[in-house]
């Protein structure tokens, strides 16, 4: 297996993008994936089937394997084993659709580091990325966010504005985590809906507003000036608005 001494580079201090193997044959996830980890600054190859990925992995070695457990040639359990025989620290998620307690007991039994039931959001999967990645001395994502008064800390799920505390639920905590993390950037409905509510969300595309009107009530962003409706595109978190809480 083609390796990185990741405890010589963290030593010397050196910085790289994190490659992420993404072993996924459903099209969709497995695009929503690559183009969401790229934008979170790493380096995405994506397999289509299980021989595929393994010599991804084998040839170009990898940080992290995103591993699908039902695939058209070799069974996921199966893969995640013969990852294991190249590297007993590689951080392996698995993705199913089946969400029965005794194949996640078996798929953390075979070598999973954690494993993820479809469908999901890709805030929950990066997440779960970020935590393994921690776990194995590799994350660099900081664990408390700093934008325009606002503090939001990702291991204690604790958020301040000017110091008073703010109750949020776990979705508005995934916007306002998402905008804080790209100040500026605009955000679409489609996007914030893939991202926050799922890759196959098919409900009704009006909760973002709800949400999205919930969450200023609770910032007290009333004139909606921190986080700007872009009419006819979508949402984005402005860093320079004078706001008082």
């Amino acid at each position: 297996m083609k390796v990185t001494d990741d405890g010589a580079r963290r030593q010397a201090g050196e910085s790289r993008e994190l490659h992420i193997v993404v072993i996924e044959d459903e099209p969709t996830i497995a695009e929503s994936l690559r183009v969401g980890l790229t934008d979170e600054g790493m380096q995405v190859s994506v397999a289509c089937d299980g021989n595929s990925g393994w010599h991804i992995v084998k040839e170009q070695g990898a940080d992290l394997v995103i591993l699908d457990l039902m695939l058209p040639d070799i069974d996921g359990m199966v893969i995640c084993r013969r990852l294991r025989t190249l590297s007993s620290t590689l951080p392996i998620i698995m993705l199913t659709a089946r969400g029965e307690v005794q194949e996640r007991v078996q798929g953390l039994q075979q070598g999973a580091d954690d494993y993820i039931v479809k469908p999901f959001s890709f805030d929950e999967l990066l997440a779960r990325v970020h935590a393994v990645l921690r776990r194995a001395g590799l994350s660099q994502q900081p664990t408390v966010l700093r934008v325009a008064g606002l503090v939001l800390n990702i291991e204690t799920r604790d958020v301040t504005f000017h110091g008073r505390p703010l109750e949020l639920t776990p979705t508005e905590f995934a916007l306002l985590e998402l905008f804080m993390r790209y100040p500026r950037r605009v955000f679409t409905r489609e996007t914030l809906l893939s991202r926050v509510w799922g890759f196959t969300y098919a409900g009704d595309s009006n909760i973002v507003e709800v949400h999205m009107s919930n969450l200023r009530e609770k910032i007290g962003d009333h004139e909606r000036k921190l986080i700007r409706t872009i009419y006819g595109v979508g949402y984005c978190l402005r860093p320079d608005a004078t706001m008082v809480a």
